[in-house]
């Protein structure tokens, strides 16, 4: 995987562009809005999560999905991974402050219950991904290839980075494998980052706590020493409901 070239027009445009609604997703228990952000007569597609919007969880802090949403950005940024469309955090949305996640093109029939084994094979970075961010809720239809260049992209990491081990996910495909020396590498580069005060810990410091920040760093740690895909847990549930 390699990091998608962010155009700095898109940038400029999440930054102050005019942020206006077109649609809502109905499926999800929050609310989840497709916008158009318009800058210099050009408008992007964008999907906009607002924290009004977000319904409490009895074990997630409350108003806190977005910024997980935007971390999980963070990371895979730093990472190089390119799994997640460009995420900011936009202060002024339409009802107030939320997610803002650049729109990717995709056919919605395709998804990983479908996916071709060659296809299958690429999600690797997805699977360690899941592990290193304890998404707790990767379904079936949150991974996808975009339209006309094949990129893997993944999204919905509202309920990520709990402290407690919450991991559920329907990609336990590389279970007991070894992760590849070049995720590894970018694992270790992560790692390093998170013990020092680097680029990405300052910017984590503003979306999650510091004990969300120091359990990232554990699993990190903990996937480096094991070398493996590991493997489901039996004492709890380790799939997503529903899974599409």
């Amino acid at each position: 995987m390699t990091q998608p070239e962010i155009l700095p027009a898109l940038q400029a445009a999440f930054a102050s562009g005019h942020i206006e609604l077109e649609g809502q997703f109905t499926l999800g228990s929050n609310y989840t809005f497709l916008v158009q952000v318009t800058h210099n007569e050009t408008s992007y597609p964008a999907v906009y999560k607002p924290i009004r919007g977000e319904q409490p969880l009895w074990d997630f802090p409350e108003e806190t999905l977005c910024l997980r949403e935007v971390a999980a950005y963070e990371v895979s940024r730093f990472l190089g991974w390119g799994l997640v469309p460009y995420t900011i955090l936009a202060p002024d949305g339409p009802y107030g402050p939320g997610s803002l996640q650049q729109f990717i093109e995709y056919n919605p029939n395709y998804h990983y219950f479908n996916f071709k084994p060659e296809d299958r094979a690429r999600l690797r970075p997805v699977a360690l991904f899941d592990h290193l961010t304890n998404n707790a809720d990767r379904k079936g239809s949150h991974v996808f290839f975009e339209k006309g260049t094949r990129h893997l992209y993944a999204i919905d990491h509202g309920l990520c980075f709990h402290v407690e081990d919450k991991l559920r996910s329907v990609i336990w495909d590389f279970a007991g494998q070894p992760i590849d020396e070049n995720l590894c590498a970018d694992l270790q580069r992560l790692s390093d980052a998170l013990a020092a005060p680097e680029d990405l810990p300052a910017v984590l410091q503003a979306l999650l706590h510091l004990e969300e920040i120091a359990a990232l760093a554990q699993r990190a740690a903990e996937l480096l020493r094991g070398g493996v895909f590991p493997l489901p847990p039996e004492y709890r549930r380790a799939y997503p409901y529903p899974p599409l």
